[in-house]
């Protein structure tokens, strides 16, 4: 079996702090940037599952990475450069701990309430009638307050301001970029025979105070996409959607007896399982960039990554 990055353990020239999260390695730069190195380590339902996924740090990077250039005349984000396959190098922003949740289709979380009989999310409305995977007409969004651990919390644009958890200006240029990002990665995504479902973003200040957009953007963990060919037939027929995300990960979990409650044990990842997922990812790359998937090496790779990071470091390009 392929090997995988599992984790990194670097110190950096000005480096100050480092940050372990579900499936990243953040370095803090001098308090002015951030070398994010994205592992294969794949999370669900807030859980970090025993086994990696080979190549899904260097799929998520790089699919970030394209979608962060195409997006950047759209709406000013956090990323300078990629160093390395599985690496992004960017400004450090304070995160507002608030993710950005548009939505296109009735899918997912929003579908799993109007299903339960709700005609509103978020304080965002839903009108009759629809079926699973219909289109909105206008795309909602359907906020979070970021949880510092387990499950991130839906709240309304309406209480955001009431808590004052954001200010107002600011809001509104999150949803303006929001809806500005969800409409370029439309595009994209059209481009390629692909509907974007919904997807995430997060913003934060840089150290002049400007909102930029932070983070990873229409990724497989961040985004839902369906096949735009088959679409159509398939709601006429009532037929699901083969869906380009992470929710097959989701599905599988949930067919397994795991959704994350306590006392619930993961089940056994197998070989031909992780192979699977590594080949979903890569299909994904692949669908959405209209590029052939460069595999990494991964001989001796914290070595490789070390040494990139640390010659663009030194060359001081930034």
């Amino acid at each position: 079996m392929t090997n995988s990055l599992i984790a990194t353990n670097f110190f950096f020239k000005h480096q100050k702090d480092f940050h372990r999260g579900k499936v990243r390695d953040v370095y803090n730069i001098n308090n002015e940037y951030l070398a994010i190195v994205s592992c294969d380590r794949i999370s669900a339902f807030d859980h970090v599952m025993p086994k990696p996924i080979p190549f899904k740090g260097q799929i998520l990077n790089q699919i970030a990475a394209i979608m962060l250039d195409k997006t950047a005349s759209v709406v000013p984000n956090w990323k300078i450069a990629t160093p390395d396959p599985n690496v992004t190098f960017g400004h450090k922003c304070k995160p507002i701990l608030i993710e950005m949740v548009i939505r296109g289709y009735l899918a997912g979380h929003a579908w799993r309430e109007y299903r339960d009989g709700k005609r509103e999310v978020c304080g965002a409305p839903m009108p009759e009638g629809m079926k699973e995977n219909d289109r909105f007409e206008v795309p909602i969004i359907t906020p979070t307050v970021k949880a510092s651990s387990g499950h991130d919390s839906d709240i309304s644009m309406h209480d955001i301001l009431e808590q004052k958890l954001v200010r107002k200006k600011d809001l509104e240029q999150m949803e303006s970029y929001t809806r500005k990002l969800f409409k370029a990665g439309t595009q994209i995504a059209d481009e390629q025979g692909l509907i974007l479902v919904d997807t995430k973003y997060e913003f934060g200040h840089n150290l002049e105070g400007k909102i930029l957009l932070m983070d990873e953007v229409h990724t497989p963990d961040s985004s839902r996409y369906f096949y735009k060919g088959e679409y159509e037939a398939n709601q006429k027929s009532g037929k699901a959607q083969k869906q380009l995300s992470k929710e097959f990960v989701r599905q599988w979990l949930l067919e397994n007896n795991f959704s994350g409650q306590k006392d619930q044990k993961v089940p056994e990842m197998t070989d031909e399982f992780v192979e699977s997922v590594t080949d979903r990812y890569i299909e994904l790359y692949e669908k959405v960039t209209g590029e052939a998937f460069v595999h990494r090496s991964y001989d001796d790779v914290d070595t490789q990554i070390e040494n990139n990071v640390n010659r663009y470091l030194e060359a001081g390009a930034f």
